[in-house]
């Protein structure tokens, strides 16, 4: 009996025991996680950390992420000083470092708090900085988040905020002046910007949106940037029929520096462009904006299984990239013809800008879209984006975007188009909280709003390598690709910029003047015409004549730097342009109008076909 007695109490000892750590999981998802980030040394570009933890699990893993906004491992964990950990009373409690980026603390059953230093200068819409200017944050790379608690609400308090410094976030306000979120994910999906900015605000849609900017008043022009932002959120919600947030927040850097690119978030956006760069060119903003707002749908709710949940720990591959960024590139064209930011001429002349791109790619012919969008992991890595090496999934994807667009129209006798797989992926995948399977489900979307056949489609030119007949799909909208030959400016080195990274040389051409001025593979630009190298540099060195007169300053791989001098060579080369057909009918010309316009043709104005896509 006593044998007995005592079996039953082991069993009721493990059942309760059960039940206590299933009450402390369930605590510990539902008790909010307390951030303080203190701001209290700008000029050390150092962030104090305090993380109060609930009372939970009598050891907790805490991880800092490995990545974020771009995808490439990048180690936040690199710039932490220093990490401690007490109980409520104030008793140091044991930390045991797993791996680089993960810690594990002793005695947290009653709660914890964790108090840590990071060094925050990372500057660019994908990075996190702090400095006597301004402090932006991308929070996924400064906060450690409790592994078992990652769902649970969360709490950041900003503290030490220096005088006359205002914050501007799409978190939502708590009544103590802190901000608040439902879980991790969301949290460090919203950037935080501090500092004396301005800012302008406008609704649109039935939506209330605002436009922040950090800049030197004199680079920009409020009234300007405001007015084209309306229109093309005008054009976006209508386009796509939907607005899924009630406010949204478009934060903008103009740097005299190096500076390019966005990052989309999913109720704001962060972008960053050189001051010169908005100055010369008004209009600059106009691309860059609509793409990241297009986000807001895909990728950061149109999105692809393989990238959920967020895996913070290792790489996330998929193969849609092609889709989620290269797609948005080609819905971005749409949005700023139909917000009138782009005329045909300049919209046709883009499409040849980038046919011309992936041309003059050699790997065009050995790696596939899908494959592009794999190895994005390895776009820190200089050799990688040589043209031999690999495509862009955003030049790709794009040029896909525009022949998918035109094989639908062609396939149901122009009534779907790109809108309407968009519009069904949205109300089929994002408002039901599903996930896309990948490059497949793209696939029987857009199968299933055209009623046809489009897997030779994707197995020719998503998942292989085939050459893309433009002319085929463009034929039914009036249009052909002429291959012209030109003298092109040739300054003797390829070289590229890796997003938030500097300007690294790629490959330099065998007896040239870069050459002989000493120009190596791996040397960093610093400066290219006496401004600092950045996202533009591409451009200013394609607006060069042969003859003309280069001079870089430049940073060795062994250490050093140079300024380096010599004149700009030429080469013939082929370039793509999109022109008229040489007689375009009637019903090429309602297609095309209607391509144009990202909308599908009416029953009664649909043409007949004329043409067949391969």
């Amino acid at each position: 009996m006593n044998r007995f007695f005592d079996q039953v109490c082991r069993i009721l000892r493990r059942a309760l025991c059960a039940a206590a750590l299933a009450l402390f999981a369930a605590e510990a998802q539902s008790a909010p996680v307390a951030y303080t980030i203190s701001l209290a040394s700008p000029e050390q570009h150092l962030v104090e950390v305090q993380i109060i933890l609930p009372a939970g699990a009598a050891q907790r893993d805490l991880q800092l992420p490995v990545w974020n906004a771009l995808y490439q491992i990048r180690d936040f964990a690199q710039y932490v000083n220093w990490l401690r950990a007490k109980d409520r009373t104030g008793k140091e409690l044991a930390v045991r470092e797993e791996d680089k980026s993960r810690w594990e603390i002793q005695g947290t059953e009653s709660g914890a708090i964790v108090e840590y230093q990071i060094y925050v200068d990372s500057p660019g819409p994908f990075g996190a900085q702090l400095n006597s200017h301004h402090a932006f944050l991308n929070l996924a790379e400064i906060l450690i988040y409790p592994v078992d608690a990652r769902n649970a609400p969360t709490h950041v308090h900003l503290s030490h905020i220096p005088e006359g410094w205002r914050v501007a976030t799409p978190l939502a306000s708590l009544p103590d002046g802190g901000f608040s979120a439902d879980n991790y994910d969301r949290l460090v999906d919203s950037p935080v910007e501090i500092g004396s900015f301005q800012e302008s605000d406008f609704d649109e849609a039935g939506g209330h949106f605002r436009v922040v900017i950090d800049a030197d008043p004199a680079d920009y022009r409020m009234d300007k940037i405001t007015a084209d932002v309306r229109r093309i959120v005008a054009s976006a919600t209508s386009w796509m029929n939907d607005r899924p947030f009630e406010t949204y927040l478009f934060l903008y850097h103009f740097p005299r520096g190096p500076a390019g690119g966005g990052m989309e978030h999913a109720f704001s956006t962060a972008i960053d462009i050189n001051a010169e760069s908005v100055r010369q060119n008004p209009d600059a903003l106009a691309g860059v904006t609509a793409h990241e707002f297009f986000h807001l749908w895909n990728v950061k709710r149109i999105r692809p299984q393989t990238l959920e949940p967020v895996d913070y720990t290792k790489e996330n591959y998929t193969r849609a990239l092609w889709f989620s960024e290269g797609v948005t590139n080609t819905a971005e064209g749409t949005i700023e013809l139909r917000a009138g930011l782009l005329s045909e001429k300049q919209y046709l002349e883009r499409l040849g800008d980038e046919i011309t791109e992936l041309e003059r790619r050699p790997a065009h012919l050995t790696q596939s879209a899908e494959e592009s969008s794999l190895d994005a992991w390895l776009e820190g890595d200089a050799y990688y984006r040589r043209p031999e090496r690999s495509v862009s999934y955003y030049n790709k994807g794009e040029l896909l975007g525009v022949m998918l667009d035109l094989a639908m129209r062609e396939a149901s006798h122009g009534r779907a188009s790109l809108r309407e797989l968009l519009q069904w992926m949205n109300a089929n995948y994002a408002q039901k909280g599903r996930f896309f399977n990948d490059s497949v489900g793209v696939r029987e979307a857009a199968e299933t709003v055209s009623h046809a056949d489009l897997g030779p489609f994707f197995k020719k030119y998503v998942s292989g390598t085939e050459e893309i007949p433009w002319d085929d799909f463009l034929r039914s909208v009036g249009l052909h690709v002429d291959r012209v030959a030109t003298t092109v400016p040739d300054p003797g080195f390829t070289a590229s910029r890796n997003f938030d990274g500097p300007m690294a040389v790629g490959a330099v051409t065998t007896g040239s003047d870069a050459e002989r001025a000493g120009l190596q593979v791996g040397d960093t630009i610093l400066e290219l015409e006496g401004r600092p190298a950045g996202q533009e540099s591409r451009q200013e060195l394609a607006r060069l004549n042969p003859g003309d007169p280069l001079t870089l300053k430049i940073r060795g791989r062994r250490g050093g730097e140079r300024e380096l001098k010599w004149k700009v060579g030429g080469r013939q080369e082929i370039s793509f342009e999109v022109v008229d057909l040489d007689q375009v009918t009637a019903e090429q010309r309602a297609r095309r109008s209607a391509w144009l316009k990202g909308e599908a043709q009416d029953a009664d104005q649909t043409p007949a076909v004329v043409g067949t896509a391969k």
